[in-house]
């Protein structure tokens, strides 16, 4: 069984999407053993109150500095002890201890075709913002390995979405959340439950692709 802790910030729409693919099966092998929220009032943590999972808060603005929050959340985590560390949503950069003590265990999905749209100052909405802004045609979502760049670590898997001509910020953020996101996140959480997965040389291939 896969212990994994799934870390947010907001709404929880992929964790929503991770819990819902549990129940239905499309993950299997998989026990989500806590949520970790950096803002209190997140609906995150409503949803994993109501499937009777942990919801823990660890704020920065609650330590004096970064150095403190970094080491409380990396102690938090190694208490946890879990298999993977799913990021849905979290907009607080993972210490780099953390990377280290959990090295090719911590995965985030990031709202577009990693490598465009990524990196410092590219999350949620500021994404599809930047998309629209371009005019690029196609969109997508990436599910990666997290190390200690920012959204630099091996590819797990992409899916694309088109950019329509009368799309808002809000509607190409809700169609790569529908058509991607949520599709994508599920799939790569059962394949390493089932160890489905392998990395050669830095890249991630599925085990009947190597």
């Amino acid at each position: 069984m896969l212990k994994t802790v799934v870390c947010v910030s907001g709404g929880g729409t992929n964790l929503q999407a991770v819990l819902d693919a549990i129940d239905s099966g499309r993950i299997t092998n998989t026990q989500i053993a806590a949520v970790i929220g950096n803002n209190p009032g997140a609906r995150a943590l409503e949803r994993a109150e109501k499937h009777g999972i942990p919801g823990i808060v660890i704020s920065p603005g609650s330590y004096p500095d970064r150095e403190a929050f970094n080491a409380a959340f990396t102690e938090k985590m190694c208490e946890l002890a879990p298999d993977l560390i799913v990021l849905a949503g979290f907009l607080v950069r993972i210490p780099e201890e953390m990377v280290a003590k959990f090295a090719g265990r911590i995965v985030n999905i990031h709202p577009s075709l990693i490598p465009s749209f990524c990196g410092v100052g590219y999350y949620g909405l500021k994404v599809h913002e930047k998309v629209l802004e371009r005019g690029v045609k196609i969109t997508g979502a990436t599910v990666h390995f997290v190390n200690e760049g920012m959204d630099e670590g091996p590819i797990i898997a992409q899916k694309a979405v088109e950019v329509r001509e009368d799309d808002t910020p809000e509607t190409l953020q809700r169609r790569v959340m529908e058509q991607a996101e949520w599709i994508l996140l599920p799939q790569v959480i059962d394949d390493i439950a089932n160890n489905r997965l392998t990395i050669e040389n830095g890249r991630v291939r599925r085990k009947e692709e190597a």
